[in-house]
């Protein structure tokens, strides 16, 4: 990733990521493990995300969890016992590694009481968050970009003054797994959206442009959430909350630039350990051998 964009971290100095979900879609690995703490090789997916915003210049990353996940503020904290440890053992650049994510930036835990969706996770940062813009990133949205996804996001929102979503085409037969947004182009990946609604049913998206997890939103979005009445699956829809934005301040769309991998899906998942560990020189040459004796296998 590029260095932080100075205009973008002056703007927005914090970020949500939700992460209170049971991640049911991996059990069993779920039963006693975070979602957002299942590892992209080594290192956990929620690591990832948090080093995007800290890339994009954000200072205050508000984390909202819930019951049984409190190694997320633990990966996050100083592990004095296993620092010590390493570096008696003489594994001092292994302990530093350790004490730089414990570093990384200011992390603010905030407990999501009942699973009430992902507009009620948000509303619960409000008291943190205060009367300025904010950026959301989910925490099973990967994006692997030069510039960070929500550094992207930010531009956009200085330059228009409105609030932003990132927006990636899919395929039609996959419209109603997300929220899809439509609008008219205004140049240079920027959309303004008339329509948006949440997982539309087969055949009658609005469009083939997908909301995807990153966000840039005024602090107005709070009181819209705390009215806003329950929708699909009975809980309290952000994407609901963006289309009553929509009407009364105005919204745009991004397609961003980079890779999204959706770690929160099986196949998505396994894609994400694929492309990061090819990145790696140490693992690049013994992962591409296994993979041309699987295709050799599977052709044969």
């Amino acid at each position: 990733m590029s260095s932080p964009d100075t205009k973008a971290a002056k703007l927005i100095r914090k970020c949500v990521i939700p992460a209170a979900g049971l991640g049911t879609r991996f059990l069993p690995a779920t039963k006693a493990v975070p979602k957002e703490m299942l590892p992209i090789v080594d290192t956990p997916t929620l690591q990832y995300i948090v080093e995007e915003a800290v890339a994009a210049g954000i200072e205050d990353v508000v984390v909202i969890n819930g019951r049984g996940k409190s190694s997320i503020e633990d990966h996050f904290d100083i592990g004095f016992e296993l620092e010590t440890t390493m570096r008696a053992r003489g594994k001092t650049a292994e302990a530093d590694k350790l004490r730089a994510i414990a570093n990384l930036v200011r992390i603010i835990s905030v407990r999501q009481k009942e699973p009430l969706g992902l507009g009620h996770a948000v509303l619960c940062a409000k008291s943190i968050i205060g009367n300025e813009p904010f950026g959301v990133l989910l925490g099973d949205d990967m994006i692997d970009a030069e510039e960070p996804g929500i550094g992207q996001l930010a531009r956009v929102y200085q330059q228009h003054q409105k609030a932003v979503i990132a927006l990636m085409e899919v395929p039609d037969s996959e419209t109603h797994m997300y929220g899809i947004a439509a609008g008219k182009d205004l140049g240079n990946g920027v959309i303004q959206i008339d329509h948006v609604v949440e997982k539309p049913k087969k055949g009658t998206a609005p469009s083939n442009l997908a909301v995807i997890g990153r966000y840039v939103l005024p602090p107005s979005i709070f009181p819209i959430l705390e009215k806003q009445t329950t929708g699909v699956g009975g809980e309290i829809q952000l994407t609901d909350g963006l289309a009553t934005l929509q009407k009364t301040e105005g919204l745009l769309g991004y397609k961003f630039q980079g890779q999204r991998y959706d770690a929160g899906d099986k196949v998505g998942y396994l894609k994400a350990n694929i492309a990061y560990a090819l990145k790696r020189p140490d693992l690049r040459g013994g992962l591409l051998e296994y993979m041309r004796e699987v295709v050799k296998t599977e052709k044969s």
